[in-house]
Parts: C-alpha cells; structure tokens; sequence
C-alpha cells in the first residue's frame, strides 16, 4: 500500500471513530489528564534494538503539528529517535488497567515505610501476576513477564529509565525530551528505543527523583541537581530553560567503587604512576585532580582518597554526594540550595570555613567552583595538608588560572599576585585527566608545583601522556604515561617521612 492509500485508509478510520465513540474516548495522543497515561509509552526493547530507518514499518499518519514540522527538519538519528514516540503501545490498555488494580488492590501499603525495599518489590510483583491473570485477555508468558516488569518499574522506580539504571556497562543516561534517550557504553553514546509517554510522564519522574531529596524544579527554578539513592548524579532542566522538552543526565556511579587495579586496568593510570600517587597521599601533599567534564575526576578522586590511611579523620565536602570512601572515620557535609523563599542556602565555602573547626587530618573537596577555592587554599595553608579536590580545566596550567578566578569569586579584594603566591605554597601536585577521542579516560600529566618566578607560578611535568604512540586498527590510542626525566622536588619530602619512591621511576622514557 502508496501513501496515499494509507492516507486514505487512516482519514476512513478517523470518519468512522467520529460517529462510532463519543469525546471520552482515548485518542492517540492518550488521554486527556489521566494519571494512568504513561501506560500508553511504546514498548522498551533491548538496549542493542534501535530500529532501522529503513526496516521499520511506516507508522500511520498523524495530524500535521508544529512539533512534526520541528522534528521532520532534524537529522536522521534526532527523528528516528522523536519518531518512536508515536508508536502505540499494543498493551497500553492493559497496563492501565492493571495499574489501576494495583493502586486499588495496594493503596496506602505502597507508602508504608515500615516496608523496605525488597519486601515492598515482592509484594508488588505478586500482585501484579494476580491481576494480570485476571485480565480478560490472550498474553504469552513473554507478554506476560513484560507487563510485569513495565508497570512494576513504573512504580518502585522511574519507568522507561529502569533498564539502564540496571545495566552496570552504562554510565550515563541522557534524557533530551520524552521521546529521545541516549546512554553513554564504554564511553560512547548511543540512542536507545525507548522513550516516556509524553512530557508530564517525564516531569513526573524529574519530580519523583528530585522529591526524594527535598529538592525543587519548577519555572521559577527550572535548573536542579540531585541524586539517586545509589549516588548517581542527577541534573534535570524544564521549561522555560529546556525548549524542546525536559532534559535528564544522569551521571550513574558504580555500586562497588573501582580501586587502584581497576583504574589500572582501564589504562587511566600505569602501576608505577600508581605507587606515585600513593606516596604522595601518605605524605601528606595537597593534590589537585583538573579535567574537563566527564574526563572521570571524581573516580580518579575516589581511588586516591583510599590512600589515605586508617586512622585518620577525613571531612568530606560535596555539591551532590558522590565518595565512596571505606575509611572508617569519615565525616560527610553536602552543600543546600535555597528554598523557594531564597533562604536556608549552605555553600561548599560555608561547609569548608565549617570543617576548619572539626580537627580534620584530611579535608577532600568534591569540586572547587566559586569563592570556596579560597578557604581551600587557606585550609591548606594552615595546617591541613594533605588535602585533595577536583576542578574543571583543560591542563594544569590553565587549572591554575581557573583557581584564580574562582578565588576572585569570593569577593575579597586581593591582588593577583597574593592569590598565586597561596596557590603556589598551598598546592603540591597537579593530577590532569582527559576524556581521549576513543572514548577512554587517561590520566595525561602528573605535574609537580614548584614555587613561584616573578608573578608566575612555575611547574613540572614529571609525567605526561605519551600521544605519539598513535592509535590501533580500533582507534584505540596505544600511548601511555611516561617519565619526563625530571626527578621531583618532594622527594626529599616524602624520604624525611620515611616513604621512599624508586630512583628508575623518573628515567626518561620519551
């Protein structure tokens, strides 16, 4: 059948729908205003099952909408993916329906928190079976199990997004309006074939993530940043910021923390740069781990914070708690942002000047982004060595400079100069990290901050990414950290304490 059959054939159905049903019937577009109309999403296939362009069967014409006109103009990929959204899920009825039980069958034990999480699960799923088997209706064991899961994810948990939440080789989830998902799998994107049902499923699972932490998005505040139970990050933007729809990152962090032989083994760090690093924490230098986003700072700031020793007290300071520390004298502060009176707001700076009065041995900053950079570097030169923290740059060198600005954002009038003169004394070791074109994340320096010369403050690359190596037939890069010759100035240092570093280790390798 022409399109213009098929034109024809869907106007003869719609004439036909006209006279046959009245205003409360469901149309295509779900049902006007109800609750249960996420169950109208098309169906999650696997994550490998995106569908083809060319392959996939043509879906019925729809009403020409200014959102058709939209997505009709953008790329392939962008419209396969919107496009996916206008499928009607064949077992929509049903899952409304067996929603509904639940709800009904349920009620308030939904919300018991005498209930824990995996009794609450098993009492869900039994039912549902219940309910489903008392559906008037013709289901495989396949069909089955399906609807189960669709609607069991929908309530304990966050609907289309369960499936990769799940799936441990995924570590980012990006959401770009409810019918466009894209995961991140070993360091590449990738569109899924899933989506929401339409933008108030998708709004209700922002207010559902975000609700849980005490937090808000609305107009007023269309920004937020939250996390899920398990510690993956959350950023989620709305109208009237997000114009094509509401946008979702999800930054997934893993259940087990990787360890020193895992960063080993992805190629982000080379064994005896390892041991580097490890001398380095236990002698008590202040490191500062630069890179751009997604480069893998907060990982690489994990495996070096468990160098720290036992017995030591460690104050932790974070935006959206993330450590996974297995000390066990830890102490943990998360910064608050306003309520909607624009009160109650505590800083990362308020957190810090805080911590200076808890007698930490350690104070490790998540991410230094405003004023809060100046009560470090002041904490770090009073008495708190060994301090660690992350920041966004593109090099050390440029790690500096951003250091300075953000010691500027703090609003003390102080000159250039004095706020490098404070970088320089306070910090020890500058730890870079890239994101590399193949998707791997590579430590690229490890640069040594020796002092100031006139008003600059000088370094040392001791170790630096060896990016002549070139890349595999994968296009894999084949380079790895190698010695510059240059022996670092805290040797000394950490041979005073007692922690010797190998004399071969900084033999010129280039």
């Amino acid at each position: 059948m022409n399109l213009a059959d098929r034109l024809a054939a869907r106007r003869a159905t719609d004439e036909s729908s006209d006279h046959s049903h009245d205003a409360s019937v469901h149309t295509d577009d779900g049902p006007v205003g109800d609750p249960l109309q996420d169950f109208w999403a098309p169906p999650t296939p696997t994550l490998s099952a995106v569908p083809s362009l060319t392959n996939s069967p043509a879906p019925a014409a729809a009403p020409v909408t200014k959102a058709a006109r939209r997505t009709s103009r953008e790329p392939a990929i962008g419209a396969a993916s919107r496009s996916r959204a206008r499928f009607v899920d064949p077992f929509a009825p049903i899952k409304r329906n067996v929603h509904a039980a639940i709800l009904d069958t349920l009620g308030p034990t939904l919300y018991d928190a005498r209930m824990d999480d995996e009794e609450l699960a098993t009492r869900v799923r039994q039912t549902l079976q219940t309910v489903i088997e008392a559906e008037d209706a013709l289901l495989s064991t396949a069909d089955r199990n399906r609807i189960t899961n669709e609607v069991a994810d929908e309530i304990l948990g966050y609907g289309p997004l369960e499936p990769f939440l799940r799936d441990k080789d995924i570590t980012e989830i990006m959401v770009n309006g409810a019918d466009q998902i894209y995961v991140e799998r070993a360091g590449r994107i990738h569109p899924v074939a899933a989506a929401f049902t339409d933008e108030q499923h998708l709004r209700r699972t922002i207010d559902k993530i975000v609700g849980a932490i005490g937090r808000r998005v609305d107009e007023a505040s269309p920004m937020v940043d939250a996390r899920l139970p398990d510690g993956s990050r959350v950023n989620a933007v709305i109208s009237p910021v997000a114009l094509d729809g509401a946008m979702l990152t999800i930054r997934k962090f893993a259940t087990e923390p990787f360890t020193i032989q895992d960063l080993i083994g992805f190629g982000t760090v080379t064994a005896p740069v390892a041991n580097l690093l490890s001398a380095c924490v236990r002698g008590r230098m202040n490191i500062l781990i630069s890179g751009g986003t997604g480069s893998g700072k907060t990982t690489t700031l994990n495996v070096v914070s468990s160098f720290v020793p036992e017995d030591e007290r460690i104050v932790t300071i974070e935006d959206a708690a993330e450590l996974q520390l297995h000390q066990e004298h830890v102490v943990r502060m998360e910064s608050r942002p306003s309520n909607i009176e624009g009160r109650g707001e505590i800083t990362a700076r308020d957190l810090v000047r805080n911590a200076l009065r808890m007698r930490p041995d350690r104070i490790i900053v998540g991410e230094v982004r405003d004023g809060a950079a100046l009560d470090m570097l002041q904490a770090m030169n009073t008495g708190h060595d060994g301090s660690l923290t992350t920041l966004h740059a593109n090099s050390p060198r440029d790690a500096l400079s951003r250091l300075e600005t953000m010691v500027l954002m703090a609003g003390v009038d102080l000159p250039s100069r004095a706020i490098r003169e404070q970088a320089a004394s306070a910090l020890d070791l500058i730890v870079h990290q890239s994101r590399l074109r193949d998707g791997t994340r590579r430590i690229t320096h490890i640069t040594e901050v020796t002092g100031m010369e006139s008003d600059v403050i000088t370094l040392q690359d001791l170790f630096t990414f060896d990016y002549h190596a070139g890349v595999d037939e994968h296009g894999s890069f084949r380079g790895t950290l190698i010695s510059t010759g240059i022996r670092p100035m805290f040797l000394q240092r950490l041979a005073d304490q007692g922690i010797p570093a190998p004399a071969d280790l900084f033999a010129d390798r280039r």
